[in-house]
């Protein structure tokens, strides 16, 4: 449709340079649709419009969505591991990842203009685990703001965790991180990452 020849549309019989050009322009319009309609679009197994929308949301450009890992979209609150295998899976296949760059190249909106920016998105690129009790608000709560922020949170310590944060009867997580050498940082620092400042890691 984005490479349609529309001089030999206008010439279709029956359809004439109005109804062309009607066609044309509504073609047109769909390129600038919000992220999240474009990825409704795409076809992914189990990914409705809801879905699209926390995607977008979260990821807020097709780049960065294709470049996430399994963990980044399963960190998505509202995204099962079901959902989240699919996505992935997606993008696993070239013929898919070639219509991406298709769709790109023909003018297609692939990101959102709302949607943070880096400067927006402090913890962009961290791999941050909270583990123990947190006096001055909930772990759920202090995850999503996290992610807000563009950290990737996640449940589990790993080679990939960047820092890991310990409250109250922190346990075995805490425990993992000294092991592997990954900076361990309390309650205060915690404040400071919500705030949108990032700690200075070796």
């Amino acid at each position: 449709l984005y490479t349609l020849d529309w001089d030999a549309i206008a010439n279709l019989e029956r359809l004439g340079e109005k109804s062309a050009a009607n066609l044309h322009e509504a073609i047109e319009s769909s390129k600038t649709q919000p992220l999240a309609r474009l990825i409704n679009g795409l076809g992914i197994r189990h990914i409705g419009e809801r879905a699209a929308d926390l995607l977008a949301s979260r990821f807020g450009s097709l780049e960065a969505f294709e470049q996430a890992t399994l963990e980044e979209i399963s960190s998505v609150p509202g995204i099962g591991p079901v959902l989240a295998q699919s996505v992935f899976d997606f993008f696993q296949e070239p013929r898919n990842v070639m219509v991406l760059r298709k769709l790109a190249d023909a003018g297609v909106r692939v990101a959102d203009d709302h949607v943070e920016g880096l400067a927006e998105r402090p913890l962009e690129g961290l791999t941050i685990v909270l583990t123990g009790k947190f006096s001055t608000l909930g772990r759920t709560e202090a995850e999503e703001a996290l992610r807000r922020l563009g950290a990737n949170v996640t449940g589990s310590v790993s080679k990939k965790t960047t820092l890991v944060v310990a409250g109250e009867d922190a346990g075995s997580k805490a425990d993992k991180a000294t092991e592997l050498g990954i900076p361990l940082l309390g309650e205060p620092e915690l404040t400071a990452l919500l705030d949108g400042r990032r700690p200075d890691l070796p």
